[in-house]
């Protein structure tokens, strides 16, 4: 066990070495978590007496529809890096199952950084993290971020609770590991890595490099729309469709945006109407003429030939909004996020309604809106300017 042969008087491995093995021979290798994990869906109709076949599958093939295509990606990314660690930790495949309470505790402690009498350290070796890397599940050398680590535990004790067997997500001690690395974070001053948002200068800068072109057309209205319709995420982005895109008589454009990360049912509500006016509208309306669609996705792939392909895929705007920061000349660190979280600081710095942004957005939390509303305000917010009512308004206004 080469972690052991680094440790070796270590009471969590010797502790993961006998779980490890208990499973073994358990013969539990063939349900392992991965495999539990990299299924698109999972459902308990397997596990129920008197559910017949036929209900099953159906049970399953309506999981795998209502299930996004993030989400299973998500799992399965966290699957194969788990199996992967594993594997290069302990020389044993496939990871067993259930999972111990040590092993999280220490998947936990090898990614992530303490203080110690050395200075800063992850437990990771380095000879681990050179193969994790070289295999392709892993980014880069170094610990992985905070939100990382808690994800992939996360995703780990989903699995165990859709098994219906014991959760080591849930067991104390990892629930207190997990806390105490957070507060430890706090006091290091550790803030999430945060791509910087797209407000109104430099997506003006964007939108500049759009030129005349079938795809410079298509992205200034895909930017747009993202940005103006309340801040879209990228899947929303790509799943936008004309059957859900309503023309205006004066030329605006309502789109109806049921399903939603905070609505997974698609029920009606209020907010589900977005407005796409102005400048919005009317790169919306050059593209629908230039490329011709009618019926279906509206943002779709340009090939060399210059007509339209199939619809994009989410890490397509991702793309996008890279290359036209780079067209432009742009230094900050920009992603498809940037256009959500660019729309909401615009909103903060232009002091429009809370309530009228989270309507547009679709937040549904007051906290995670006013962590880009009023951080981002800064000088020009009314509540920095209550001696002088005059000053935020007149500082819009030059």
């Amino acid at each position: 066990m080469k972690y052991a042969k680094m440790n070796p008087g270590s009471d969590v491995l010797r502790t993961v070495g006998q779980g490890a093995a208990r499973a073994r021979r358990k013969g539990d290798a063939e349900s392992g978590v991965a495999a539990t994990l990299t299924r698109e869906t999972d459902t308990l109709a397997d596990r129920l007496p008197g559910v017949s076949e036929t209900t099953a599958q159906a049970m399953r093939e309506v999981a795998a529809e209502a299930t996004s295509k993030n989400t299973a990606r998500t799992y399965q990314t966290a699957a194969r890096y788990w199996q992967a660690w594993h594997r290069e930790s302990f020389d044993q495949a496939p990871l067993p199952f259930p999972v111990t309470e040590a092993l999280v505790l220490q998947f936990v402690t090898d990614h992530l950084v303490r203080t110690t009498a050395a200075g800063l350290a992850m437990g990771l070796p380095p000879d681990v993290d050179r193969r994790l890397v070289a295999a392709g599940v892993k980014g880069k050398l170094g610990p992985l971020s905070l939100a990382t680590v808690t994800q992939r535990v996360a995703v780990l004790s989903k699995t165990h609770r859709l098994a219906g067997g014991p959760n080591p997500y849930l067991q104390p001690a990892v629930q207190q590991l997990l806390i105490d690395f957070q507060k430890a974070y706090a006091e290091r001053d550790v803030a999430p890595r945060k791509q910087a948002p797209l407000t109104r200068e430099p997506l003006l800068a964007l939108l500049a490099t759009c030129d005349a072109s079938l795809r410079g057309v298509r992205d200034r209205a895909l930017l747009l729309f993202a940005f103006s319709s309340g801040g879209r995420r990228r899947s929303e982005v790509t799943g936008a469709t004309m059957e859900k895109l309503t023309r205006l008589p004066e030329g605006d454009f309502v789109y109806e945006l049921r399903k939603t990360k905070t609505n997974q049912t698609g029920a009606a509500r209020p907010d589900a109407f977005k407005a796409i006016a102005g400048p919005a509208a009317a790169a919306m309306a050059a593209w629908l003429a230039a490329s011709g669609i009618t019926q279906g996705p509206i943002f779709r792939r340009v090939r060399k030939e210059r007509h339209v392909g199939e619809p994009l895929t989410p890490s397509a705007v991702r793309d996008i909004v890279k290359k036209r920061a780079a067209m432009a000349g742009l230094e900050e660190k920009f992603s498809a996020h940037s256009l959500r979280s660019g729309f909401i600081t615009e909103a903060g710095r232009q002091n429009a309604p809370l309530l009228e942004t989270m309507a547009a957005s679709g937040h549904k939390s007051v906290a995670t809106v006013q962590g880009y509303y009023h951080s981002h305000a800064g000088t020009k917010a009314l509540i920095a300017n209550l001696l002088e009512p005059g000053k935020a308004l007149a500082s819009e206004s030059t």
